[in-house]
């Protein structure tokens, strides 16, 4: 027998997340005329984003990182600072006026029982909430996630992942070991061996494919280019990089015999965008060496025999989207755990539980935002017309037992 719905909340559409694709998609719910109610886990708006390490800046442009509806500051920059663009989506909760209940984690999400007039049950540690349709967007990078290499546990050293690192400061005179060769991992690698680390590896599984920081000019090229052969799109990567990248190889990075677009499609892994690491490596102060494989005490073993002794290993080994707890009862996930349908696309036994922002195309994320926003509005304001959504009740004092609401100024 399913709980007692709260009586002091009820919306026709829950939104779960208050990062950038919840905070796009209840705006353009809003515009659509289907109100939206966000129930955000912790204290503040884009709190993944106000996590990361202090130097973080976006790899896209204003233009393509702006949400629906608001412009990124000209003040920004181009390359938008991490706390300028948390700044941003607190602005853009003000702009569009959206309720955000802080403070408000959402435990898992059923079935609403058939004879209720609602479709699903959002379980909060407040009671359940009512709702016809549900937008989660606690995003693909939700978890950390830290290989499970042998010996990990008797390690000597700092292990901690990227999720965790926040300036190079405590690593000065330090032997820093950066595993994953990813935006972050290279990022992290260079700004440490400008400050002061002792000695910085990086362990690299595969070679990246890396870029110039233009990705203003990149991400239009790979909107263009969207609808040619994926053969063809992969052999122009390769010959840019060629053409734009010198060759590392004889630093311990060699080129990247796979092109961008086929990772992309494969692993849904983006190219590096360099931010100095090409001029950290080629000078000696980064130092690339092979994959871990395994700890022993206070070494670091890699794929090719070698033991390394660092201080601290930093993880830089991405994120999973950590769905079970919240969606695993009702079929939607696929073995990894990924949603199998996103965007506008919902499950066949799942209809209304929609997934916004689990992919990661080479066009921006940020931007993606927008469109699976756009393409949700649309296919929820059409469904709603052909079978309503429940009215929406929420109580003058919602806040005060549902989480604490992020007021417009």
């Amino acid at each position: 027998m399913s709980p007692t719905p709260q009586q002091n909340l009820s919306a026709p559409t829950i939104v779960i997340g208050a990062g950038p694709h919840g905070l796009a998609a209840a705006a353009l719910l809003h515009r659509s005329g289907v109100p939206a109610v966000i129930l955000e886990r912790s204290d503040r708006v884009g709190a993944s984003w106000s996590q990361r390490y202090d130097h973080l800046r976006l790899h896209t442009t204003p233009g393509t990182s702006k949400l629906p509806g608001l412009s990124v500051p000209r003040q920004a920059g181009p390359w938008v600072s991490r706390n300028d663009y948390v700044r941003y989506l607190e602005s853009y909760v003000a702009h569009h006026r959206l309720d955000v209940r802080l403070a408000t984690p959402v435990q898992r999400i059923e079935r609403a029982d058939p004879g209720s007039g609602a479709r699903w049950l959002v379980h909060t540690p407040d009671g359940p909430v009512t709702t016809g349709a549900v937008v989660v967007a606690t995003g693909r990078c939700h978890t950390p996630n830290v290989p499970h290499w042998h010996g990990r546990s008797t390690f000597t050293g700092t292990l901690l992942h990227s999720a965790h690192y926040r300036s190079p400061a405590p690593y000065r005179g330090r032997d820093v070991l950066v595993v994953g060769a990813g935006n972050s991992g290279t990022e992290i690698a260079s700004v440490l061996a400008g400050a002061g680390a002792a000695r910085v590896r990086i362990a690299v599984r595969t070679p990246p494919n890396i870029l110039p920081r233009s990705s203003a000019r990149w991400h239009a090229v790979g909107r263009l280019t969207e609808v040619l052969p994926l053969a063809w799109r992969d052999r122009t990567s390769l010959l840019t990089q060629r053409l734009a990248v010198p060759d590392l190889t004889s630093r311990g990075l060699p080129r990247p015999r796979t092109g961008l677009y086929t990772r992309n499609a494969r692993e849904g892994v983006n190219p590096v965008l360099d931010h100095g690491f090409v001029d950290a490596v080629r000078s000696g102060r980064v130092d690339p060496v092979a994959a871990v494989q395994a700890f022993d005490g206070p070494d670091v073993i890699l794929a090719d025999g070698t033991r390394l002794r660092p201080d601290t290993v930093i993880a830089a080994t991405g994120y999973r989207p950590n769905l079970h707890d919240l969606v695993g009862s009702l079929g939607v996930l696929d073995e990894d755990g990924h949603p199998l349908a996103v965007g506008a696309q919902t499950h066949p036994e799942a209809a209304r539980l929609y997934f916004a922002g689990y992919t990661n195309p080479l066009t921006g994320v940020l931007r993606q935002a927008g469109i699976e926003a756009r393409a949700i509005a649309h296919e929820l304001r059409r469904e709603t017309v052909r079978a309503p959504l429940p009215s929406p009740r929420v109580g003058d004092r919602t806040a005060d037992t549902l989480g604490r609401e992020h007021a417009p100024s």
